[in-house]
């Protein structure tokens, strides 16, 4: 994997470039849709192609090695041939959603021990498993195996989580070095900084994955109940010491707003649920602000779902007819709000791009921020 710098904003830390997979190229700032169990809900394929536009989707770790299965996704010839997905794949390892199963796992220095959501067998990941099962998966980005602490963590808690994290890292990445990609293209490995709310370990965590010298950084356990501005501070920390040749990966980050915020701060890559998970309760982001389609006021508007047409759906269908889906409960809305969301906050981090290129991000920034963040 290569990164290159093109543009860089003159007023803010926001830069757009190029990542080079070998599944094809990434052009940043890029937002992730999440592909959980092999699919992104309520969308198909060629949607995410030909719409929405995505470069690259996300894969859930925890969730594939239970089902559909490890060896079913060997025998598949990996995640890319499994669901058709041909362009990059990024997977997460499995962390997040481990230490969120709080009643139902225990970390020690080996590893956690975690019983399955869906049968309650009994599980362990350990810093080399989960890169041996990310190399079955076959993601193009692999991400090290560390611990997510809530934003409420005490310091001490926090620095004995990080330390943990970084022991954790230091053995995923000898591991990983000592293994081979299984269907003859190359993966690349991304550490994660930790660290909670406080500057002095964030610094700590940042200097430490900035010396492994890997193709790109993580900054995870933010968005994950600390204030907004705290995790715009934590950004801003950990960006002064992570490389800036690197690609930057906000980790299930965010609102439109946020994604925005962190451009401006340095960050390349992005993914969140929300625009999907959102989406399917009737939760529509636009260039004009959020609404909620199910309301009252929409029942005869027949105007595009966004007067921009950030999507193909928005010529389509109208505010009306959407708000009819979702009240007549027809899983049809699902699919369209998701579309739409999805090819929203696409449109979004490449507008950006193309606003770093101009030299005038700073300048729409502002103003989108403002829009984006209204209540229809």
């Amino acid at each position: 994997m290569t990164f290159d710098i093109q543009y860089t904003d003159c007023k803010s830390n926001a830069r757009a470039g190029i990542i080079s997979t070998d599944h094809g190229i990434i052009e940043t700032p890029i937002f992730m849709p999440v592909g959980t169990v092999a699919s992104v809900k309520a969308v198909h394929f060629h949607e995410l192609k030909d719409d929405i536009k995505a470069q690259i989707i996300l894969g859930n770790t925890y969730h594939l090695y239970l089902r559909p299965g490890i060896d079913t996704l060997e025998r598949a010839g990996g995640l890319h041939k499994f669901n058709g997905w041909d362009k990059p794949i990024l997977t997460d390892s499995g962390g997040f959603q481990v230490f969120s199963l709080s009643e139902n796992r225990k970390l020690k220095e080996e590893g956690a021990t975690f019983r399955s959501h869906i049968d309650g067998s009994k599980h362990l990941f350990t810093p080399e498993n989960v890169v041996d099962i990310q190399r079955v998966i076959g993601a193009d980005i692999i991400m090290a195996f560390d611990e997510c602490t809530p934003g409420t963590a005490n310091f001490d808690y926090a620095k004995k989580s990080m330390e943990m994290t970084h022991r954790w890292l230091d053995r995923g990445l000898k591991h990983f070095d000592e293994t081979e990609p299984k269907y003859g293209y190359s993966q690349t490995f991304f550490p994660i900084v930790q660290g909670c709310v406080y500057p002095d370990l964030r610094r700590q965590s940042a200097e430490f994955i900035a010396s492994k010298n890997r193709d790109g950084n993580a900054i995870g356990g933010l968005a994950v109940g600390e204030p907004t501005e705290i995790m715009y501070e934590m950004i801003e920390v950990v960006n002064e010491i992570l490389p800036k040749d690197k690609p930057r990966y906000l980790m299930g980050v965010g609102t439109p707003q946020n994604i925005l915020e962190g451009i401006e701060r340095g960050i390349d890559m992005f993914d969140c649920v929300m625009p999907t998970r959102n989406g399917r309760n009737g939760m529509l982001f636009t260039s004009q602000g959020i609404m909620n389609i199910k309301n009252e006021k929409w029942k005869n508007d027949f105007s595009p779902l966004d007067e921009f047409g950030t999507s193909y759906v928005d010529s389509f269908y109208s505010k009306a007819y959407l708000r009819h889906l979702f009240i007549s409960k027809e899983l049809l809305a699902m699919q369209i709000a998701s579309i739409h969301n999805l090819a929203f906050y696409l449109w979004l981090v490449t507008e950006a791009r193309k606003h770093i290129q101009l030299g005038d991000f700073s300048a729409w920034k502002k103003i989108m921020v403002e829009q984006v963040t209204r209540r229809l």
